[in-house]
Formats: C-alpha cells, sequence, structure tokens
C-alpha cells in the first residue's frame, strides 16, 4: 500500500494466480493465491515445481497485450489420461492465471478497504464478468463452478474464526504473533489498564480493557469463537471462566499447572456445574510439547487452534 492507502502500480503489470478448487492431496489448497510480476513474487499456490511453471506462463500473459485469464486442471497422478501436472501426490487443483487491469484497480482499492475495515464481503471471479466485490451474502467460504468455457469462483473475505485471548501478559503478546499468521481475527482483553504487553501488542485487531465480572458480554457466541484464558492467576481464571461456561462457542481453553487447573475444576464441581460442560474446556490449554517459554507455549496453544479447527463438525 502506498503513502495514502492506494495500491501502488507495478510496472509491467500484475496476475493473480489462485487456487479455486482443490481435492485430494495438492501443494495448494483452496483459496491459495499469489501475486506475480516480471520481478516479484507476493505468496504461493503451494510451491514446488507446479508453482514454477505457473510463475513462468503467468509472466509470459504480462507481456501479451490484452492477455486472457488461464484456467487449468491438474491431475497430480501419473495414470491420468489428460491433465497431468507431473506431480504425483494423487490430488487434483483448478488453478487460474488472472491477468490484473487498470479497471480492477478500484475493485482491488475497495477490497482492501473492506478488509482493513473488516467490513466483509465476497471476492468473485468469472470467466463472463472478470473481478469484482459484492457484499457478504450466505455463501459458503469458497464457491466454485466449471462447465466448458465457462467458469465461477466466490470467496469470502475476511476473517471466518475469531480468537478471543483473556488475558494480555507475555503469553498472550507471543500467542498473537503466532496467531496473526493463522488467519483467525484477534481480540485481546485484560482488566488492568494500561498493561503494557497488551499496549506493546500491534498484532491484536482489537484491544479492550473490560472487567472479568462482565466477560460474557465481550463474547459472542458461534462455532467460529475460540477462546483462550489465560488471566493474571487463579482468582481471576476462575471468575472467567465462570462467565464462559454457558456460552455457545467452537472452544474454550485455560492455560496453567495441571494442579491449578485440578483446583479450578474442583471449585466448580463443588458449585454444581455438570460434567458435561466441564468435559467442553480445554485444560491445561496446548498440545504437550514440554514447553516453558512464553514462545513455546504459545506455538502448543496455536496447534491446539489448528487441530480444533481442522477437526469436522459433527
Amino acid at each position: 500500500m502506498g503513502a495514502r492507502g492506494r495500491l501502488p502500480a507495478a510496472a509491467g503489470g500484475v496476475a493473480l494466480l489462485c487456487v479455486l478448487d482443490s481435492q485430494g492431496s495438492s501443494p495448494g489448497r483452496q483459496g491459495f493465491k499469489m501475486a506475480v510480476t516480471a520481478d516479484m513474487l507476493v505468496g504461493s499456490i503451494g510451491g514446488g515445481i507446479m508453482e514454477h511453471k505457473f510463475v513462468e506462463l503467468a509472466r509470459t500473459l504480462l507481456v501479451t497485450p490484452e492477455a486472457k485469464p488461464v484456467l487449468r486442471h491438474q491431475i497430480h497422478r501419473k495414470e491420468a489420461p489428460a491433465d497431468r501436472s507431473g506431480l504425483i501426490c494423487s490430488g487434483e487443483q483448478w488453478v487460474l492465471i488472472f491477468p490484473l487491469r487498470a479497471a480492477d484497480l478500484e475493485t482491488l482499492e475497495r477490497m482492501v478497504h473492506a478488509l482493513r475495515t473488516h467490513a466483509g464481503g465476497q471476492l468473485q471471479l468469472s470467466a463472463g464478468r472478470g473481478l469484482e466485490l459484492h457484499p457478504t451474502t450466505s455463501v459458503a467460504d469458497f464457491h466454485f463452478t466449471t462447465s466448458g468455457a465457462q467458469w465461477e469462483y466466490a470467496e469470502r473475505l475476511g476473517f471466518r474464526d475469531h480468537a478471543i485471548l483473556v488475558g494480555a501478559g507475555h503469553v498472550g503478546l507471543a500467542l498473537s504473533r503466532v496467531l496473526a499468521t493463522l488467519n483467525f481475527e484477534l481480540t485481546v482483553l485484560d482488566d488492568r489498564p494500561g498493561l503494557n504487553t497488551q499496549l506493546q501488542n500491534p498484532f491484536a485487531h482489537h484491544k479492550r480493557t473490560i472487567s472479568y465480572e462482565r466477560l460474557a458480554q465481550e463474547i459472542p457466541e458461534g462455532s467460529e469463537q475460540y477462546v483462550v484464558l489465560m488471566t493474571f492467576g487463579y482468582r481471576t481464571d476462575l471468575i472467567a471462566l465462570r462467565q464462559l461456561l454457558q456460552r455457545r462457542v467452537r472452544y474454550v481453553g485455560v492455560m496453567g499447572s495441571a494442579a491449578k487447573i485440578q483446583e479450578l475444576l474442583t471449585t466448580l464441581r463443588a458449585e454444581g456445574v455438570p460434567e458435561n460442560v466441564l468435559a467442553r474446556v480445554h485444560a491445561p490449554i496446548g498440545l504437550p510439547i514440554h514447553s516453558r517459554t512464553p514462545e513455546e507455549i504459545a506455538i502448543s496453544i496455536a496447534a491446539e487452534l489448528i487441530q480444533e479447527r481442522n477437526r469436522p463438525l459433527g
């Protein structure tokens, strides 16, 4: 982005590479994107020899006046009768090369604004209409159809999943850094005004100072909500967890030692909280990788969130 928030022009033009669909074992999943210019690459559609071939083809199109989009079906099996990619990983993909034109700049600017303001929207690419931005609709995260020379692709802009960190200490800062790379909208909450690790956190999209007694009001419900409790101590963890036990979210986890977690659960059982409710709480949080430093703990928690996000619902 330029100093005034506008997209800079690239000498020689820009081509968008996008994986419109993928099945099985493929080097890039649906929605992977890459921008290609004559001398720069940003993003990835999966890497390896396949990406290299598409980059070279894209650069060929960039020097071709009025080049049209190119959609290629790639089958990663050597016995495939057609559309063989040269890979043998057994999956399939549809990969698009879309040369961007000056007429697309306004749409791209509106997409950047929608992403920066969390307004959402829907990216649409098609053989007939090119690049478009539409208001958010009820469609799934991705939609792709193809028939002969006609094809359409739609993708929801913005974040689907929302991570809420309750506690903005050193582990919260380290976890924010990791989650910022994992496509989570990120909110960090704490009850301590002026906390240095909260003020120094450049990764969170939203930062607020709240009272943990009113935490439930800060937590949206839904299958895209992931809540991580890592407050200052046992007392505040207990206050916060009481607020969340009846909230319908995808994930609630509590950081702490095994002894602290046992004491926490014992207290809640004595208060009459049913076992099926307590069973929904991930505690102690994080995959068991013997983590010690804030950065290692953050990796273990992020890995557990990824594991939960990739687990099929139902």
